[in-house]
């Protein structure tokens, strides 16, 4: 068992619930209920427990294995999984889940058997592809029979509400227009079965732009958030959102520097590839001071998702095991021993809290 050390992701548990309760809080003027997604974190229970206590409604995630998690550290909060289940996981997401999303009916059907066979009553989502082209129905006269039978014949399922998922594949944003056609769905087959759903999944934290701006389709009532509560950094970056009353270091990554000398700024000899297979651009820069750090693309993604805190240091690179930094204008002496902090997008989050070589430590 590696002692704690380096690298490490620190992460801050008050802020972290801080984050919850400003989300849930923000949402709850509208009427809307949150789904705290937890598969950025990895499912780590430490951090599930901040989502639990901040009022989230759900725990979701997109793996099994993190809500079994949740569960086995004594999370009371119902489950909730957020990917079209697998055939050949259908018994435990019975077991685990109160409610899952769903685009197709063999996959429904599977959960009403399994839910017969346990004695219990499962709800689900239909999902709607509104253009984002991930999972749902396309033809929503299709997801309408579906509905039908789901309440009609599926005695062992209860059709909870309609769903959709925008901008984490098609790049489609969650205008106020596109979640109105959502509502119409719902409303279409609310005339159909005779009563109105529970839930309108109105998305993720791309559509927790319409709740800042105010302008989300009144019926909308659930969303599913993650990036949005761990980081509050893609509303900011991407959309020019004011996210102030959010912390966005709740997670902090720090490695150790192994190694300081003034070197070439560009490599010396013929180029082919680099350990990834790829030539990258080399910048002549002269001769500049170097720190090489004890982590890699393994612990991290990329150098584009972690942000060094001390000014001055540049990220020029990195290969599996080492991070390359120029120090050579930065406003601390660096020397090997030393410990450099960078904060991190969602991306990478997801490496670090997911690797086994970055410890975790709770702050």
């Amino acid at each position: 068992m590696k002692k704690q050390g380096y690298p490490r992701v620190e992460i801050n548990l008050d802020y972290l619930k801080h984050n919850v309760e400003y989300v849930v809080g923000k949402c709850a003027e509208k009427g809307i209920e949150v789904a705290g997604v937890i598969k950025g974190t990895t499912g780590i229970p430490q951090c599930v427990e901040q989502f639990a206590d901040g009022g989230v409604k759900y725990i979701a995630s997109s793996r099994l294995e993190q809500l079994q998690d949740a569960k086995d550290f004594g999370i009371e909060k119902p489950l909730m999984l957020i990917r079209i289940p697998m055939l050949s996981e259908i018994e435990d997401v019975v077991r685990l889940t109160e409610l899952s999303l769903n685009s197709e009916m063999e996959v429904l059907e599977a959960l009403n058997a399994e839910a017969g066979k346990q004695g219990k009553k499962h709800k689900v989502i239909l999902m709607a592809d509104l253009g984002d082209l991930r999972e749902g129905f396309w033809d929503k006269e299709e997801m309408t029979e579906a509905a039908v039978k789901v309440e009609k014949e599926l005695e062992h399922l209860e059709l909870a509400g309609v769903g959709t998922n925008v901008g984490c594949y098609g790049s489609i944003l969650a205008t106020e227009e596109k979640l109105d056609e959502l509502v119409a769905v719902a409303e279409q087959i609310e005339g159909r079965i005779g009563r109105q759903l529970e839930l309108i999944s109105g998305g993720a934290t791309s559509s927790f732009m319409r709740v800042i701006d105010g302008d989300i389709p009144e019926r909308v009532n659930f969303l599913r958030i993650g990036e949005g509560i761990l980081l509050a950094r893609d509303l900011e970056l991407f959309y020019g959102y004011d996210m102030s009353e959010m912390h966005q270091d709740v997670y902090t990554l720090k490695a150790e520097v192994i190694e300081v000398k003034d070197k070439p700024s560009h490599p010396v000899g013929e180029i082919a590839v680099d350990a990834f297979g790829h030539t990258p651009e080399y910048v002549d820069r002269g001769i500049r001071r170097r720190a090489l750090l004890a982590i890699g693309k393994v612990d991290y993604g990329s150098i584009d998702e972690i942000f060094p805190q001390d000014e001055g240091v540049e990220i020029l690179g990195a290969s599996s095991d080492h991070t390359i930094l120029d120090i050579e204008d930065a406003k601390r002496d660096f020397k090997v021993g030393d410990i450099v902090s960078f904060g991190i997008n969602y991306a990478s989050v997801v490496y670090v809290t997911n690797c086994r070589n970055v410890q975790i430590v709770y702050v």
